[in-house]
Formats: C-alpha cells, sequence, structure tokens
C-alpha cells in the first residue's frame, strides 16, 4: 500500500502509528517532496468514489492564499485536477492507496472497515 503524507503533519503520524500498530506493511511518500501527478490524482479520485473536493486540504495555508474557497466552484475538474498537481499542500492528507480502495483523510473507523 502507498501511504501519501506530510511527515510534519500530526494527523498523518496519527495514521502511520495506527497502520503500524495493526500490522499493514505500506511505502511512505511524502506529499510536499513528490507532490502527486495529475493520472495519479485522477485514478485516486476515480478509485475513491469521493467527490473531487474532498481531495484539496481545505485547511492549508495554500487553499485559503489562493482564495479556492471561491474559485473551486466555477472551476471545471481538468482545472481542479491541474491545480492539485502543482502543489501537494493543496492536497488533503493522508491518502492510503490500496488495490481496490483509496482513503482519503484519517477517520479511523472508515480505515478499520476497509483493513
Amino acid at each position: 500500500m502507498l501511504f501519501v503524507h506530510y511527515p510534519k503533519c500530526t494527523t498523518c503520524q496519527k495514521a502511520a502509528r495506527w497502520l503500524e500498530e495493526k500490522g499493514v506493511s505500506f511505502t511512505a511518500r511524502d506529499i510536499k517532496a513528490d507532490n502527486p501527478a495529475e493520472a495519479e490524482l485522477r485514478a485516486w479520485h476515480a478509485k475513491s468514489g469521493l467527490p473531487l473536493k474532498r481531495f484539496f486540504n481545505t485547511s492549508g495555508q495554500q487553499y485559503r492564499a489562493l482564495e479556492l474557497k471561491d474559485r473551486l466552484p466555477a472551476m471545471s475538474e481538468d482545472e481542479q485536477f491541474a491545480l492539485l498537481a502543482t502543489d501537494g499542500m493543496l492536497v488533503k492528507r493522508p491518502i492510503l492507496v490500496g488495490e481496490d480502495f483509496v482513503l482519503v483523510g484519517f477517520k479511523q473507523a472508515e480505515w478499520e472497515e476497509k483493513l
């Protein structure tokens, strides 16, 4: 499994500890150092079954600085994917990518259900 995270994020740290405690093996990837490509984001979105807005880190500084709360509704899906691919800090984290699922954000009950 791929665990996409930001090492300084406490929620990501909590999720990583939880995975380790459960004995789940994963490959960690720093979202800031290795930003997801547009093709990856599209594949993860399709596999997740979530609205695209859930992939945005709505509490992040970049989200606020770019005033995305107001801009996103007018943007096409293609524009949103392109924007997400420009900066890993715009992407909600952690993301856990399995063979047949993608989990966005750490909600323990949701993760327990999938794993």
